[in-house]
């Protein structure tokens, strides 16, 4: 209460300065031109101090001006980082045995968060993540990105397979189009939708995987690179209603030290001047046989490249998320008298070094 209080008359006094100034100069300059005897000869001396006089009020004008403008976006620009930090929430480095690093770029300049969206959640039933791209980008996305994000993140506790995660999200999306077009008549919310990649990575390594019309990750393993699966996804989110049966598509082992790349299209779709895509492949494959595998270092690798390739301007946003297996597994004998073909679950220890 008492910052609340404290702010008020702050915001006052600023607003007071911001109208006083201008109000200031405005009224010397009007009082040099009628009341000053100088203002009133034709002479070139004249002339010369009355343009000085209101040259020097005008260019300071023009900077108080500036600095107000500066002050406004900073402002701006704080409350996104604050909306940020909440919406996607910087990730731990380490899940669960597994190397995380994550970025996001958007294409509006003024905005520092848009329309992707990812999260990693180490869960009882594995660690679960989630890739998404919301029709569109900026500030317009930001309400369905905190829906979905909200619905991720207690959906991966609650429901035991992605099936049901997925669902939950679809609901969750389904609903806030619903209050939108309450709030807002106008608004198509039949051309809305989103597309979602789930993915959970058991303790064993074990991937399984539901795309709702994303991109398929890539595995990279070693310095070989390939897309995680190659099976046809799934409509997006928002446009027609799951099927009845939404069985995860088995992707293979994780094995330790592999690498996924997930990716939202605004990377493989960004173009050159010449509308070349940018060759994201291509940018990995060359990426690890230079001997990164630090996963900050290949979205880094990555980030540069795209860059460079766009020249510095993108027209979609870009989520980058890298998850690298660090488990070390550690193998199991079955105790004497153990019965039947159960195996006893599979344990892991962290590494004692970071591998780069």
């Amino acid at each position: 209460m008492n910052r609340i209080k404290a702010g008020v008359p702050r915001r006052a006094g600023r607003r007071v300065l911001a109208l006083g100034l201008p109000t200031v100069w405005g009224a010397i300059a009007i009082t040099y031109k009628m009341v000053c005897p100088l203002a009133q000869q034709n002479g070139w001396e004249a002339r010369i101090v009355t343009s000085a006089v209101f040259f020097a009020v005008g260019t300071g004008l023009i900077f108080h001006v500036r600095q107000a403008l500066l002050r406004e976006l900073r402002q701006v620009r704080r409350v996104a980082g604050a909306a940020q930090s909440v919406l996607l929430r910087p990730l731990p480095p380490r899940i669960d045995g597994l190397h995380v690093a994550a970025a996001q770029l958007s294409a509006d300049r003024g905005a520092v968060i848009g329309g992707d969206l990812y999260e990693v959640i180490a869960t009882e039933h594995g660690v679960r993540a989630v890739m998404g791209d919301v029709r569109g980008h900026g500030l317009a996305a930001i309400g369905t990105v905190a829906a979905v994000l909200g619905s991720f993140r207690e959906a991966v506790h609650d429901e035991p397979d992605l099936g049901g995660v997925l669902r939950r999200l679809d609901r969750a999306l389904a609903r806030h189009l619903r209050e939108r077009a309450g709030s807002v008549p106008d608004s198509p919310i039949g051309e809305e939708f989103i597309t979602v990649l789930l993915l959970e990575i058991d303790p064993d390594g074990e991937v399984h995987a539901l795309n709702c019309g994303h991109p398929w990750p890539y595995r990279i393993s070693g310095t070989h690179v390939e897309p995680l699966a190659r099976a046809d996804p799934l409509p997006p989110l928002g446009l027609f209603p799951l099927p009845p049966d939404l069985p995860a598509v088995r992707c293979g082992q994780l094995l330790p030290e592999d690498v996924l790349f997930l990716y939202t299209d605004g990377a493989e779709d960004a173009r050159d001047a010449h509308g070349r895509f940018f060759p994201l492949a291509t940018v990995l494959t060359e990426a690890v046989c230079n001997g990164v595998t630090n996963p900050q270092s290949i979205l880094g690798a990555v980030f540069t490249q795209l860059l460079r390739h766009t020249g510095g301007r993108t027209v979609d946003d870009v989520a980058l998320l890298v998850l690298r297996n660090d488990r070390t597994h550690v193998h199991c004998s079955l105790p004497s008298g153990a019965r039947g073909t159960a195996r006893p679950a599979p344990t892991y220890r962290q590494p004692t070094n970071n591998l780069q």
